[in-house]
């Protein structure tokens, strides 16, 4: 095991993960610099999952072309890129064309690390059959990234200035990129012998291709919408606003810890029975949140969400990429993350239509269809792996 990709891995998962948390950590100082209105900063947010969709899997055609360690530098390169024209922000156009520079720089990172966790986190002889050791790992660390930004951002801006925040976080980016100059990145290499077309042939012919893919479109969009719904539906109940904030980092707390647990205690060739489980306990989770007619309960499911919801994302992209030929890595990623990234983008925004005509918590119904699908995916992708 190489130790500097390791090292390189742990700090681009961070900076990852901190980039991730970003728009949501900067909005209220944002909007106040800009002068703009939560409309305004929600379209920044919307250009951000947008672009994700294209440029992940533009990501995972180059990865494949030009190797992985041109396609992460350019990554960190877009990422700082961006940093740097949210520090001299001087218009909302300003701050859309770096939410898409930080989008696209974002993609780069997200689909690298993903085939990169793997040797970063374990042996080569132990990777086909500890994936999910090694998914979980990787996503425990991106979750580390995410949870300290917003506390980050807020002694930044505090101290040192919202610009100031931003060079700071640009130069936290310059880290993982000078690490990989010490990579052996050739022992990574996987030479692909498919063309474009022959590639995307090959997965899009892939039943198991077809259910991780539809899996994470159905699962990625209950995980958003209780990131972004659980505050109001807690103080809808009654629940203090400063409780809510606290329980929603219980939740976070518990998706990462889900994910480490997971990582150290899942048996092996038990990857397909985890995520079952976990997707029938998020029909019963969802349901709860809808039903529920008190603050207990409703706290009590937003934190079984974090337990639940944890586990299910890494879980599946190890068997995903456990079934599908290295050389085909780059772009089976890029597949997975654009499909999901439209149930990322499109069910939260049905929610939310819904919410607007009854409620978030009866909207929350629209959640558990997804948890049911997810469901149906996860059992007949448990009878198509091989045994």
């Amino acid at each position: 095991m190489d130790l500097m990709l390791t090292w390189m891995q742990v700090a681009a998962l961070v900076v990852a993960g901190m980039c991730h948390a970003l728009l949501g950590s900067v909005k209220v100082p944002l909007a106040r610099k800009l002068a703009i209105d939560e409309a305004r900063v929600g379209g920044l947010v919307s250009v951000f999952g947008f672009t994700l969709i294209p440029m992940v899997l533009a990501a995972g055609f180059l990865v494949d072309a030009l190797g992985k360690q041109t396609v992460l530098a350019g990554g960190f390169v877009l990422l700082i890129v961006a940093m740097l024209i949210l520090a001299t922000l001087k218009s909302y156009q300003m701050a859309l064309l770096a939410v898409l520079v930080l989008g696209s720089g974002w993609s780069a990172l997200v689909n690298v690390l993903n085939v990169t966790s793997p040797p970063a986190f374990l042996p080569p002889e132990d990777i086909p059959r500890r994936m999910a050791y090694a998914m979980n790992m990787g996503d425990f660390v991106f979750g580390m990234g995410a949870f300290v930004t917003p506390i980050l951002v807020v002694i930044l801006v505090r101290k040192i200035s919202l610009e100031r925040a931003f060079l700071v976080l640009a130069a936290l980016a310059v880290v993982p990129l000078l690490l990989g100059l010490g990579v052996s990145w050739e022992k990574l290499a996987s030479p692909s012998t498919e063309t474009v077309a022959g590639g995307l042939s090959i997965l899009l012919s892939d039943p198991i291709v077809w259910l991780c893919c539809l899996a994470f479109f159905c699962h990625v969009p209950i995980e958003a919408s209780v990131a972004t719904w659980a505050t109001t539906l807690m103080t809808n109940k009654g629940v203090r606003e400063e409780l809510a904030s606290t329980m929603l980092s219980v939740f976070w707390l518990t998706f990462m810890g889900s994910r480490l647990v997971t990582a150290l205690t899942l048996p092996e060739g038990a990857n397909a029975i985890l995520v079952i489980t976990m997707a029938a306990l998020c029909i019963a989770f969802t349901l709860g949140i809808a039903f529920s007619r008190t603050a207990g309960l409703t706290c009590a499911m937003v934190v079984a969400a974090g337990m639940i919801l944890g586990p299910i994302f890494p879980t599946l992209i190890a068997i995903l990429l456990s079934h599908v030929q290295p050389s085909l890595h780059g772009r089976t990623v890029g597949l997975f993350f654009c499909i999901g990234g439209i149930g990322w983008t499109a069910i939260p925004m049905l929610i939310g239509a819904y919410a607007k005509r009854t409620t978030v918590q009866q909207a929350f119904l629209i959640a558990t269809g997804s948890a049911v699908i997810l469901t149906a995916l996860s059992v007949a992708l448990g009878i198509a792996l091989p045994k």
